[in-house]
């Protein structure tokens, strides 16, 4: 029987919903990513990104299984609990995925303050983390307000990005140079395949989804449409946009552009006026997408302090702030401040795809109540796996400080999840004496 909800209780359509991923992949895929990807695959981008596509679209038959089956303001991580039980594998997961949402949140907010601070600032780094930091607080305040807030915004912001970028792909494929995206040019299959960690990160936002159950009237029928479009609509456009992208400039300039690509390949065809387009548009799309990166903290950490897998801070509000989203927004500020967040960002991947991978496990004791087809969900996870190993084997292997970043959060995530169960069994025990 379909999960409803009374009427009045839900404020979120399943365009709303399907918006609130698309915001967050847009931002992190297309304005984020398309440099570092550039590097690792050359020309071949857009196959990097249609690979990854490929395996959120895996991914997301999964979670729109479980999320039609489990809806929950825990998204994701109410999977991993009914799967795998409330043990320390899904409380580390459960730290695993906040740590990579506030990676998430860190880029993005870095990117838009790199871009505005081209804009006002003349490309001052300070202004750029200034910026970056005060979008943060903005974003976090309009989530205070409520989903029906969040979703609004978010819709108007995804519409004008996507109208733009439509507009972008369709103009600069019409005049690309075809010998620039010549197979000849791509690097070895290995090299592509590991620059789809990377890309992959651009499609975290399908994950956000899962979290929009809580707002949705009916959504076990609802979430699976909004997982499926999001995932259609961010694959479509990176393909789209990349193609135009590198078929206009070289692999080179577009590494040399690095977050400014778009812009830089809108000038040859739309002159200045094309470049100060998606520089708008950029502002917008981080934007939206920091506002969706931090939308699934209140309901997740929420849910996770009601079942014991954080601590029960993590379910109150300071004010009209929930603690969960203090929390998420504080770390977030801290790597824009403290670190140089895109040198960070394949870690972020690497662990969703960790956390995914995870999820899919759980749902092998859940198919049978799903509905899941098991053929579907081995090749989910022989693929998200098998690009986590093709990853650690090769960008990992050259970037030892990354390497030890991801065993860092790991070791931090296990210490965190550990020492709070101890302390919450030793609390149980002393009020039972």
């Amino acid at each position: 029987m379909p999960v409803t909800a009374p009427a009045g209780e839900k404020r979120m359509t399943v365009i709303q919903a399907t918006f609130i991923g698309v915001g967050s992949m847009v931002g992190a895929g297309i304005f984020a990513l398309l440099g570092a990807a550039g590097a690792v695959a050359g020309p071949a981008v857009w196959v990097s990104f249609l690979f990854a596509g490929a395996i959120a679209g895996l991914q997301g038959y999964s979670f729109a299984k479980l999320g039609a089956t489990y809806p929950s303001g825990g998204g994701m991580l109410t999977f991993l609990s009914r799967g795998l039980g409330e043990g320390h594998l899904t409380g580390i997961g459960s730290w695993l995925f906040f740590t990579a949402g506030s990676i998430v949140v860190a880029m993005i907010a870095s990117t838009f303050g790199s871009y505005a601070s081209s804009v006002v600032a003349d490309d001052d780094v300070f202004w750029a983390k200034v910026l970056a930091v005060g979008l943060v607080l903005v974003m976090t305040g309009l989530n205070t307000v409520g989903p029906a807030a969040v979703a609004r915004v978010q819709s108007v912001i995804v519409i004008v990005v996507l109208g733009i970028l439509v507009v972008f792909a369709a103009v600069t494929i019409a005049t690309w140079n075809p010998a620039l995206l010549a197979p000849s040019g791509y690097p070895p299959l290995q090299e592509i395949v590991a620059s789809v960690a990377l890309t992959f990160f651009a499609f975290l936002g399908f994950g956000v989804i899962t979290f929009t159950a809580k707002d949705l009237p009916n959504p076990s029928r609802q979430l699976p449409k909004a997982i499926y479009l999001a995932i259609a609509i961010a694959t479509t456009i990176y393909v789209a946009v990349s193609l135009g992208v590198f078929g206009t400039l070289t692999a080179e300039q577009v590494v040399d552009y690095g977050s400014t690509a778009l812009a830089e390949a809108a000038k040859p065809v739309l002159g200045q006026a094309g470049y100060v387009l998606m520089v708008i548009t950029a502002l917008f799309s981080t934007t939206g997408a920091v506002n969706a990166g931090l939308y699934p903290s209140i309901g997740m950490t929420a849910h996770l302090a009601s079942v014991g897998q954080f601590p029960p801070v993590f379910g109150r509000s300071v004010g009209r702030f929930p603690v969960g989203l203090l929390v998420m927004a504080g770390l977030a500020i801290t790597l824009v401040i403290g670190f140089d967040v895109n040198k960070i960002a394949s870690i972020g991947s690497a662990v969703a795809l960790l956390v995914f991978s995870a999820v899919t496990v759980a749902h092998f004791r859940l198919f049978r109540v799903t509905g899941a087809n098991i053929v579907v969900l081995v090749v989910a996870l022989i693929v998200t796996l098998g690009t986590f190993v093709v990853f650690c084997t090769t960008t990992l292997a050259a970037e030892p400080s990354s390497a030890l970043a991801l065993v860092g959060i790991i070791a931090l995530s296990i210490i965190i999840d550990l020492v709070w169960k101890a302390r919450a069994r030793r609390s149980a025990a002393e009020k039972n004496t």
